[in-house]
């Protein structure tokens, strides 16, 4: 008989998993509704048959992907999950990945992709608050000429205010996430005496497209700003900024 899918070895798992999804499952399906506490430790162990182990490894699991709080001395309860949990989750496996070039290399691109679309997007979308918004941001931005550091903070609050402007916070947690994990590519990259004026000069062009609603120059500027940002980065980062690692 020829090996296929249905025919695969069942992998082992051990109880807590078990536990896990099936409590994962009463939330996702609403019989545990957010706000609600879970029953105590000693009632899921009766419900599921298992000792105490499994179930205080199965509520740490919970926890973890933030769809449970666990309070000192006080029963699980169901929590709404938010990005901020959701990003935070992917912390340190980011910071180990980004401890290799290709790694930088792979967010770079991914930061490239993410932020063009949502320029596009925040092209079309922007009120004349938002507008307002990202105008001060981008004077503040303006203002902060000669002060390294104040400039690399002002600059980042002007991306963030772009990326609000969608009003999904997933996207805002996801621009925070990656603009933190490549926190050392914003001082390297300040290092070339050009490029707090390039960096300036693009935000000033994608603003200008922004208050003119188009979505396509929005996204060419910004992919056009996040190009050199990194071609500033390998100027000082790597001796050869052209040699690309095969992922």
């Amino acid at each position: 008989m020829t090996h296929s899918p249905a025919f695969s070895p069942i992998p082992r798992r051990r109880l807590y998993q078990e536990v896990a999804e099936r409590l994962e499952a009463m939330i996702r399906d609403g019989a545990l509704a957010e706000g609600e506490a879970l029953p105590s430790e000693r009632e899921l162990m009766e419900r599921f048959g298992v000792g105490r182990p499994a179930i205080r490894e199965a509520l740490l699991s919970l926890q973890q992907k933030g769809l449970i709080a666990i309070g000192n001395g006080e029963r699980a309860r169901v929590v709404h999950p938010d990005a901020a949990k959701l990003i935070d989750a992917l912390s340190g496996a980011a910071r180990v990945y980004l401890g290799k070039e290709a790694g930088v290399r792979h967010f770079q691109g991914a930061r490239l992709l993410f932020e063009s679309a949502i320029a596009a997007e925040a092209a079309r979308l922007a009120s004349e608050e938002d507008l307002a918004r990202i105008g001060a941001a981008l004077e503040a931005n303006r203002a902060a000429r000669g002060n390294r550091a104040l400039f690399q903070s002002t600059d980042v609050a002007f991306h963030l205010e772009i990326v609000r402007t969608t009003r999904n916070p997933l996207l805002v947690g996801v621009h925070q996430a990656l603009t933190d994990w490549l926190t050392e590519q914003r001082e390297v990259s300040l290092l070339a005496p050009e490029a707090e004026a390039s960096a300036l000069g693009c935000h000033e062009r994608i603003f200008a497209a922004l208050a003119a609603h188009d979505a396509e120059a929005a996204a060419r500027e910004m992919r056009a700003h996040l190009t050199a940002v990194e071609r500033f980065y390998w100027q000082h980062a790597h001796p050869k900024p052209n040699r690309r690692e095969t992922p």
